[in-house]
């Protein structure tokens, strides 16, 4: 009786709350909260949705972990080792962008990645910062034993790279922009090198979505029809770029580098192709050498990684990340 109470109370669910912080891709969330699309396709599926900002990433993603909040924007590689890892089921609703020269490794008074080798390396440890860079180093027969990381705060890698000591940062625009207006500073390998292995998303906890698909559904409707706008003029692409710290042209140089799906077939494509689960390993491979899969992984494949086709990457019994097509396909047939 207890436990038919329990999922009656849960799928009786009417108020959300989504966690985002401020990046290119996430902006549209902000500029959806104010300008009452949110509220729009909340009312439609009869429920509430706050949507609250962070300043700190990792902290939106920890409140999400700890229950606080039913969904967050998350990278691929983040919410499989913060929410995935800590035993959150975690299903990512929609595929927002993908990376693709947003993240740069950058050299002072170097202009080939192969001289970063021997250099203390500044970035932001287990970040996609640092899978770039894993990445990047086969590239030129280089490993991570060849060179120093130094883990350095987001907020302070600007200031940092001016000093003399400094000589090698990985990190993401804006700062990247920033840096790169010093004369001395050389972008030696970014994120459109691996196109489609950072990517953005809008993750949603799998128990509360499974009793409550209207959720998603309303997600994906604020969604697209936010896109939309930035389609139709600059007036939403103004306001996303001032609440995040820049102007219109700032702005539009950092979407000129983010691979954003305006069209819910496009990322219906990409969540559905045969890259995502190759790029799904790549990450996987990343986070179990760095002991960030949890305690007591065995292997890349300890937390099974579902796809919109049921199959899994890694254990099966113990699938706690994956990917739903359906709320994006809903949106591309014109049925949300």
């Amino acid at each position: 009786m207890g436990l038919a109470l329990s999922s009656a109370d849960a799928a009786e669910k009417k108020d959300f709350k989504v966690a985002w912080s401020i990046y290119v891709g996430w902006m549209p969330w902000g500029y959806a909260a104010d300008s009452g699309i949110v509220k729009k396709w909340a009312d439609k599926y009869g429920i509430n949705i706050e949507v609250k900002q962070f300043n700190d990433y990792v902290e939106s993603i920890n409140q999400y972990t700890a229950g606080s909040f039913d969904a967050v924007t998350v990278t691929n590689m983040d919410a499989l080792s913060i929410p995935a890892a800590g035993g959150v089921d975690t299903t990512a609703v929609i595929v927002g962008d993908f990376s693709n020269g947003n993240d740069a490794i950058i050299l002072k008074n170097k202009d080939k990645l192969a001289d970063i080798k021997g250099q203390n390396v500044n970035l932001v440890e287990f970040s996609v910062s640092h899978y770039l860079l894993a990445r990047a180093l086969p590239t030129v027969g280089l490993a991570e034993k060849d060179l120093k990381v130094v883990n350095t705060s987001d907020a302070d890698m600007a200031a940092v790279y001016k000093t003399q000591d400094v000589t090698a940062v990985v990190t993401w625009k804006p700062i990247v922009s920033t840096i790169l207006e010093s004369p001395d500073a050389h972008k030696v390998f970014d994120s459109s090198q691996i196109p489609g292995e950072i990517i953005d998303l809008m993750v949603v906890n799998t128990n509360v979505l499974k009793d409550n698909p209207k959720f998603a559904k309303a997600l994906a409707g604020i969604w697209y029809e936010t896109l939309a706008t930035m389609k139709d003029g600059t007036a939403s692409k103004e306001a996303m770029a001032k609440a995040s710290g820049t102007d219109l042209k700032g702005f539009d140089e950092q979407l000129a580098t983010t691979k954003l799906f305006s069209d819910p077939k496009d990322a219906v494509a990409f969540t559905t192709s045969g890259d995502l689960k190759k790029t799904t390993e790549l990450v996987s491979k990343f986070l179990f050498e760095k002991s960030l899969l949890g305690k007591d992984a065995k292997s890349e494949g300890a937390i099974g990684v579902e796809f919109p086709d049921k199959t899994v990457f890694g254990d099966t019994g113990n699938v706690k990340f994956r990917y739903d097509a359906t709320y994006m396909k809903e949106a591309a047939d014109g049925k949300l």
